[in-house]
Parts: C-alpha cells; sequence; structure tokens
C-alpha cells in the first residue's frame, strides 16, 4: 500500500506541472508571449523572484499571474510539506520497526562502542549466528552500522534509558568498549544494576582502571596492550600452538571451533559420564573442561566425570557438530 504522504506530494508535484503548463498556454493564448517567454513568465511569477515582467501585461494577464502565483505556491508548499513529513514518518516508522526487532530478541548480545574494537566483536558474533544490539552515538560509526545492517539503537551506551533500549534486562551478554575506562566502568555499573545476571566483558586501558571495572561488577576485563604483547610473545615462543588457537577463533575458512555451553536441569546429560555418551561416534567431539554450578572446574576430565545440571562443558570439534551437542545440553533434543 502506498504511504499517504507519498501519495500527497505526488499530487502536489503534479498540481505544479500543471500551473506550469496552464500559465505557459495561458500567457501564450491571452498575452500572445512567444512560447519560452511565457514559460519564463511563469516561473518566475511560481518562484516569486521578482523580476521585471518580460511584457506589459493587460487586466486579462495580471489575473492570469494572480492565479498562476496562488496555485504554484500552493503546489510548492502542498508537495513541499508533504516531502518533509515524509522523511520524518519514514525515520519514525525505521525506528519503531528497528525497536520491535530489538524488543523480539531474548539471549542476545549488546555492543557498546562500534569502534575497531566494536566493528571486530561484531564480525565475529555475526560469523558465530548469534543475535546482538550495537549501541554507538557517534553519528559515524552509525552510519556503518547500518550499511552492515546490524540491529542498533542510536544513543549514549551509559544512558540507562539506551540500555533498556537495547534490551539489556533480556540480554545473555555485553562487552563495554566504549572510547575511554570512565564510560566503560560507568556503562558496566549501569548494566548490573540492571540486568544483575548479564556477563560483562569490559575493556580497560589503563591498568587501574580494571580494579575498577571489576568492583563495578565487569565478570571480565581485557587489557588490549596486555593481551597484544602477550600473544606476540607466544608467535615467537610457540608459533604452533597460536596459530592452532587462531585456527578456533579466527576467520579462517576452517569448520573447527570450541563451545561453553550451560547443560540444562531437563537435558538427557544430565546425570550421565562422559564414557556413556557418544561423544565421538555421534558427535565427533571432545569435552575438553567441566566447570562445576558449584565452582570446581575439571580440565581434561575423566571418562568417569559425571555431568550435572546447570554444569558449564566445554567442547572442541566442527561447528555443525557443536551446534548438535549444543542443542542436547539445552535440552531441546534427545542425545
Amino acid at each position: 500500500m502506498e504511504n499517504v504522504s507519498f501519495r500527497r506530494m505526488k499530487i502536489g508535484l503534479a498540481v505544479l506541472v500543471a500551473t506550469i503548463l496552464f500559465g505557459s498556454a495561458g500567457y501564450v493564448a491571452v498575452e500572445g508571449f512567444s512560447p519560452f517567454d511565457a514559460l519564463y513568465m511563469t516561473i518566475i511569477t511560481i518562484t516569486t523572484t521578482g523580476f521585471k515582467e518580460v511584457h506589459y501585461l493587460s487586466d486579462a494577464g495580471r489575473a492570469l499571474t494572480l492565479v498562476v502565483l496562488v496555485a504554484g505556491l500552493g503546489s510548492i508548499g502542498y508537495s513541499g510539506g508533504s516531502a518533509v513529513f515524509l522523511i520524518v514518518e519514514s525515520k519514525f516508522f525505521w525506528r519503531r520497526r528497528m525497536q520491535r526487532q530489538i524488543d523480539a530478541l531474548d539471549d542476545h548480545y549488546i555492543i557498546c562502542g562500534y569502534g575497531r574494537m566494536g566493528r571486530a566483536i561484531a564480525r565475529v558474533l555475526r560469523e558465530a549466528g548469534v543475535e546482538f544490539v550495537a549501541v554507538e552515538s557517534e553519528e559515524t560509526n552509525v552510519e556503518r552500522i547500518r550499511e552492515q545492517g546490524f540491529r542498533h539503537v542510536h544513543g549514549d551506551g551509559t544512558d540507562d534509558d539506551v540500555l533498556q533500549e537495547a534490551g539489556v534486562a533480556r540480554a545473555k551478554g555485553l562487552v563495554a568498549v566504549l572510547a575511554n575506562d570512565a564510560e566503560n566502568v560507568f556503562v558496566t555499573l549501569s548494566a548490573k544494576v540492571l540486568n544483575p545476571d548479564i556477563y560483562v566483558v569490559a575493556r580497560a586501558v589503563e591498568e587501574e582502571t580494571a580494579v575498577k571495572l571489576e568492583r563495578a561488577g565487569a565478570d571480565r576485563v581485557v587489557k588490549p596492550y596486555e593481551v597484544g604483547g602477550v600473544k606476540m610473545a607466544e608467535l615467537l615462543l610457540r608459533p604452533g600452538v597460536t596459530e592452532f588457537i587462531d585456527l578456533v577463533f579466527g576467520a579462517h575458512q576452517v569448520e573447527l571451533g570450541i563451545e561453553d555451553v550451560t547443560v540444562k536441569p531437563n537435558s538427557d546429560l544430565v546425570g550421565k559420564t562422559l564414557v556413556e555418551l557418544p561423544l565421538r561416534d555421534k558427535y565427533n567431539i571432545t569435552v575438553v573442561a567441566i566447570y562445576r554450578s558449584e565452582g570446581e572446574f575439571l580440565y581434561n576430565p575423566r571418562s568417569d566425570a559425571r555431568i550435572n545440571a546447570n554444569d558449564r562443558v566445554v567442547a572442541i570439534g566442527g561447528k555443525e557438530d557443536l551446534a548438535r551437542f549444543d542443542k542436547v545440553c539445552l535440552g531441546e533434543s534427545n542425545v
């Protein structure tokens, strides 16, 4: 169905064109102007340019001028107003449609800040196939988000209302990578107040900020320069190990991944030992760690290790195999 404002704008433009044609023909018929002089007279009349008349006008010509002036200005005002309303209306409805999409999300992630690091995080989340919302206040970065088609909220991530628009109360995790450490501390604190269960990863540039972020409630604090330095050292000392990790976590065309998933109480895995599960035969994956709900950590668990409800299982394998295993952990399919 055609938009009402767009239809009104078309009507206004049609009346304007009709007025130009009517005025030009009128000046030719009434005053005997040449077609060009008649068109020129019509245009300067409609636009109220103020130039002198092309030729002396009779009373009939002046009456025609009044009709052209009123009709022309009216059509311009009508179509112009409709165009402005159409622009405002389209932005309003676009934002409302975007908000409806965000409101439909659950267990999604929020990226506060869409600079270089925010863009890298968005790329990884997109490749992982998970839902996320980007929060950004800088217009240039917002345009980048729109070009990539990501769900987003245009606003300050330190504002509670903006976080609520991004669905922080229903979100599974949030990453704070805003321009400075103070903003990241504020976002972390706000997110934890609005949703105490949300998992927050925050960036800290300064060493002393890491402690403040942890006190604000951040579950993990990342110091990019330190991480970068450690990785460079690892490349020197253990290049093979680093390359393997890059294969798992990087954007390489290798169908290999590592997954961390919480076992739901209704999952078929609950109460079973690893040896009782067809991890290799059916899923072709390897369980490398188990985080017990009470805090115990099992690295490279023995075959007789039993899986309990709410345990976090870390597994490595093919991405499609891991996706099938995830559904079993979440109780969405049987073993």
